[in-house]
């Protein structure tokens, strides 16, 4: 996971934790956690693209999270900010969904392939079960709608 997946989940945790209907700022959120708030706006901006948080406009302006925290998985999250997750350059989006990766080289010889991508599906199946919800109870972390 990187930082910008890692922000992505701050965010959402600090949306989801939000009363219905209120909205924070990106350089809010920014300020409190001390996220680089450029970053943040462009975590943001692809998370409102991929339907995560809505975007309001205007001077009382802001993000809102409009998917339940039990309904955000971290395969889902992650691959909005970061692209497909690969274990290996064999790898592609579609391994995890039980079809072949891409193009190597090596693949007609190459004798970790098959092993990685049973690796690469069991990691990507235990990650699509974890929720933004979990999170927040791992954290003791609630919503508040």
């Amino acid at each position: 996971m990187t930082k910008k997946t890692g922000y992505g989940l701050i965010a959402m945790t600090h949306l989801a934790k939000l009363p219905a209907d209120s909205l924070a700022s990106a350089r809010e959120i920014a300020e409190h956690y001390e996220i680089p708030p450029a970053l943040l706006m462009n975590v943001l901006k692809e998370l409102a693209g991929a339907g995560y948080v809505q975007s309001v406009r205007g001077a009382h302006g802001g993000y809102r999270i409009v998917r339940a925290p039990e309904d955000v998985n971290f395969v889902g999250l992650m691959e909005v900010l970061e692209g497909p997750m690969k274990l290996a350059q064999c790898i592609t989006g579609s391994v995890g969904d039980g079809q072949d990766g891409g193009a190597c080289e090596l693949m007609g010889k190459c004798p970790i392939a098959d092993p990685i991508h049973r690796v690469h599906r069991r990691i990507r199946d235990f990650l699509r079960q974890v929720t933004l919800a979990d999170v927040m109870a791992e954290t003791g972390e609630t919503t508040k709608k």
